[in-house]
């Protein structure tokens, strides 16, 4: 009886349920994001991935800095996350006005008295191909599955980059998961959901451990993070359902695979994407 009220009468604190620490994980994930409005560059960053890390697309944070294809970088360069704002009450600098010299003067003549007798003449409107329907970027609908020419002028066809358990699904919270993760044992086989060029293989990116990033075309981005050992290098061309790398937990609580797609530079949710 002694035993069984000593039992009874101990406290057991309660154990940090699996949720609280998945909460955790991805606000500590997030605080690696970058928000200030420069960047230095460090040793194996890539511009996608800061853009990455930045949530913008890459062509817009090469605009801003000025860099063009391949978007080339080096260690301890500054970059502007930011575009630059012109004061409001700031106006162009007027240039002084030059002086005609006369022959300028009777060139113009000429010119005015020419365009004149043209004034007849209706000028050339720019005729729109007979297979486009509208001027501007038209706007997909919500309910169709959204497709886009890979690197080599094909559909983006996405695949499963893992089978297993999705333990963690994609939030449009700010401190929300950005993908989603889905679970399996160390050494696990991981594909390339999708044919393309990898920009980004390292560990550079905190929260995200070894991870991967494969362009498919201008607009679409894969991520691939946690894995175990990386199988592939920067500038790599991949091909749908190629092995990629080993599924491991680095920066991670367990073994699983954290998959994001990213449309110029926004995260999407990979099921909407992913067959069924």
């Amino acid at each position: 009886m002694t035993l069984l009220a000593g039992c009874s009468s101990r406290s057991v604190p309660a154990p940090v349920t699996t949720l609280e620490l998945r909460e955790n994980f991805y606000q500590q994930r997030n605080r690696g994001t970058l928000s200030a409005k420069t960047y230095t560059v460090q040793a194996g960053d890539t511009l996608y991935s800061i853009a990455f890390r930045a949530g913008k697309d890459v062509r817009e944070l090469a605009t801003i800095n000025g860099i063009v294809s391949p978007y080339t970088i080096y260690p301890k360069q500054k970059l502007r996350l930011n575009a630059a704002v012109v004061s409001a009450g700031k106006k162009p600098v007027a240039r002084p006005r030059q002086a005609t010299t006369s022959a300028s003067q009777n060139t113009n003549k000429n010119s005015s008295s020419q365009a004149k007798s043209n004034s007849s003449v209706k000028p050339v409107k720019p005729v729109a191909p007979k297979n486009q329907k509208g001027y501007g970027q038209s706007t997909p609908n919500k309910n169709e599955k959204i497709v886009s020419p890979t690197l080599n002028g094909d559909l983006v066809q996405w695949s499963w980059p893992v089978k297993g358990k999705i333990i963690s699904g994609f939030s449009h919270q700010q401190q929300g998961n950005k993908g989603i993760d889905i679970s399996g044992r160390e050494g696990t086989r991981v594909n390339a959901a999708a044919s393309g060029q990898v920009v980004y293989a390292g560990n550079a990116l905190r929260g995200y451990g070894n991870l991967i990033i494969i362009k498919h075309n201008d607009d679409y981005l894969s991520a691939y993070a946690h894995n175990r050992k990386l199988l592939v290098s920067e500038k790599q061309m991949v091909t749908a359902g190629q092995q990629i790398s080993e599924m491991g937990s680095t920066d991670a609580t367990d073994a699983r695979l954290h998959f994001e797609i990213r449309f110029r530079g926004t995260s999407v949710d990979p099921l909407k994407y992913l067959p069924k």
